[in-house]
């Protein structure tokens, strides 16, 4: 199948993921769509990974895109990672007439501090509110202790200034510009932020192997002043290129070598591009690479022979067989041509001694024509495959009999014809 990269959209709907551009393939043969675009068939509507994973599911697209840790249809298999996604979560200062007293909350420090607080997360999907939620419990937290109010990448600006909101949280790229422009706007609107590492990033990823234990470098939001001013660790998670098991590996295999190939030429065009990666192809990998995928990235591709020798040899067996059987049925179909044969021969066999005994030429004559006869079925039998060339042989020699013994015949009784005059005169 040969791909070609067809427009890339940016997902600006309700996810904080969807500053990544997508690519939308299409089979250059038929025309099917590889990664599903509804936008095709609505023009104001936006495209996000979970109508992706919905078209796959539905059969109505061969690839999606779709984060690691979403519900994946039965089968469904990786074939690249589009990009790795970071947790950040950062709390602003606490400010206030009441500060110090004892109804006002006491500056966020960690993700322990979270209990009885309210969390504003960029983006509207669920599992962001999940990934959220395991966070908090395998840090100590009663997650159903901290309150989570979802809001979209055009309400991010307004989930800032909402004095009620404690602490954010966004899955992004490292070098996400919703991100960066989130945590300016913190700054800006309410004080320099507070970022909160996830200590327990590792037993995260060692439990829910779908995450991947992450560190943010410092400086990687902004540099002057160095936001954040040192490393921070944290929780990770991938955007995957998806496709069913069912989908064929040679498909596969030439889709992920056109796109590793085409990717340093769109990334020119769409930096993003060069966030593509290939996939953990391990047999024990929280969600497999699709063997077309593992083949290409490993090396291991098949050739022709490799995949079709079986079939082949099972091609030559068959026609092996169906030949035997038809030569066995032809063999049976003609055998009263052969036992006809074997009636000839041993007529002339018996011919042979006949010859001796006949002192007429006539008859001579006669029997000859019946060899002839012989001869005659004998050769259409060869002619049709009833006999074999041994067979032929074996008549010939006793036709070759047959005719000397007639040869002599005739000699003898044209002997005793030639001395009856001179026999009478004496």
């Amino acid at each position: 199948m040969m791909v070609r990269p067809q427009r890339w959209n940016d997902l600006r709907d309700n996810s904080p993921d969807a500053e990544a551009s997508h690519t939308i393939f299409s089979c250059e043969n038929c025309g099917r769509m590889l990664f599903y675009d509804p936008a095709r068939d609505s023009p104001e509507r936006k495209v996000v990974p979970v109508e992706s994973i919905a078209a796959l599911r539905g059969h109505k697209a061969d690839l999606a895109v779709a984060r690691d840790d979403e519900e994946m249809p039965d089968g469904a298999e990786s074939v690249a990672i589009l990009r790795k996604n970071v947790v950040v979560l950062w709390a602003p200062p606490r400010k206030g007439p009441n500060k110090g007293s004892k109804k006002d909350k006491a500056q966020i420090k960690g993700i322990d501090n979270l209990a009885g607080r309210r969390v504003g997360v960029v983006g509207r999907t669920e599992i962001n509110v999940k990934l959220l939620r395991v966070i908090l419990k395998e840090s100590g937290v009663d997650p159903d202790k901290v309150t989570v109010a979802q809001f979209s990448i055009d309400q991010t600006a307004e989930m800032l200034r909402d004095p009620t909101i404690d602490a954010f949280m966004t899955v992004g790229p490292v070098d996400s510009k919703i991100t960066s422009d989130a945590i300016a706007a913190t700054a800006r609107l309410r004080g320099e932020p507070v970022f909160l590492p996830i200590d327990v990033s590792e037993a995260i990823a060692a439990r829910h192997p779908l995450y991947e234990s992450e560190e943010i470098p410092g400086s990687s939001f902004s540099s002057s002043p160095a936001r954040p001013d040192d490393k921070i660790e944290t929780v990770g998670v991938n955007h995957l290129i998806v496709a069913p098991k069912t989908l064929s590996e040679t498909t596969v295999a030439n889709f992920t070598r056109a796109l590793f190939a085409a990717r340093p030429s769109l990334a020119r065009e769409v930096p993003s591009a060069a966030r593509i990666t290939k996939p953990d192809t391990d047999k024990d990998a929280a969600l497999p690479a699709h063997p077309g995928a593992a083949a290409y990235i490993d090396g291991t591709e098949r050739t022709f022979m490799d995949n079709y020798s079986d079939y082949l040899w099972a091609a030559v067996l068959l026609f092996s067989v169906l030949g035997s059987g038809v030569a066995g049925l032809r063999h049976y179909g003609k055998r009263d041509e052969r036992r006809l044969n074997v009636l000839h021969r041993e007529k002339l066999l018996a011919a042979i001694s006949l010859v001796r005994q006949i002192d007429s030429i006539e008859e001579l004559d006669a029997l000859q024509c019946e060899a002839d006869e012989f001869l005659r079925e004998t050769l259409e039998c060869y002619d049709d495959g009833a006999i074999e060339p041994s067979d032929l042989a074996a008549y010939g020699l006793v036709l070759d009999q047959f005719h000397n013994a007639v040869v002599d015949r005739r000699a003898v009784i044209g002997t005793g014809a030639g001395n009856l005059p001179r026999m009478r005169a004496g």
